[in-house]
């Protein structure tokens, strides 16, 4: 299973750094300060969750898969798309209430991050 978290992970990376690059010379001179920070975190809660996915695929090799690894694969992709994609269309439209989704994606991280303690520590 190693194989398919880990293009998951490959995958978010490759969208974060196409979209990191955007941000910083597409959207520099675009958009106004507040919402290139918000972006620029979006950015960054991509890059660290992406290379997670990862490190979740090297820990269901290791551990095995179990539905609770997958669970937990499966959190941290809809906080990436939560957190981080609510942050890249809020910095990009302007529309500041769509920041309202956002901590949702933060709550998606959480859990998926407590489901990976779970799953090591039952394999343990």
């Amino acid at each position: 299973m190693f194989r398919k978290y880990a293009s998951w992970g490959a995958i978010a990376m490759l969208l974060a750094v196409a979209l990191g690059a955007f941000g910083a010379h597409g959207l520099k001179d675009k958009i106004e300060a507040n919402m290139l920070a918000a972006y620029e975190t979006g950015v960054q809660y991509h890059i660290a969750h992406a290379l997670g996915l990862i490190a979740i695929g090297l820990i269901a090799d290791k551990l095995g898969e179990s539905r609770t690894i997958s669970r937990a694969a499966g959190f941290i992709v809809a906080g990436i798309i939560l957190f981080s994609g609510s942050l890249y269309v809020m910095a990009v439209t302007g529309i500041g209430k769509l920041g309202i989704i956002t901590p949702f994606g933060g709550v998606s991280f959480l859990v998926g991050w407590a489901m990976v303690a779970i799953a090591v520590r039952k394999r343990g």
